[in-house]
């Protein structure tokens, strides 16, 4: 079995917590920001875990994380 190649695109936007979840930040928080207000560019700063729907790709993508 061959060596399993990781997709560097998702490495650099997702690490791993101690409990094995995958922890990535919000999208939404580059450009276009005079519209949205305070309150919800500040909620876009925080990390949140990616959804458990995801996981099974995002494993795939991701061998040795």
């Amino acid at each position: 079995m061959p060596k399993l190649k990781t997709s560097r695109a998702a490495a650099k936007r997702f690490k791993i917590t101690g409990t094995g979840k995958l922890k990535r930040m919000k999208a939404g928080k580059s450009h276009i920001l005079t519209k949205k207000t305070t309150k919800r560019k500040r909620n876009l700063r925080k990390a949140t875990m990616t959804d458990s729907t995801n996981i099974k790709n995002m494993k795939k993508i991701l061998p040795y994380l």
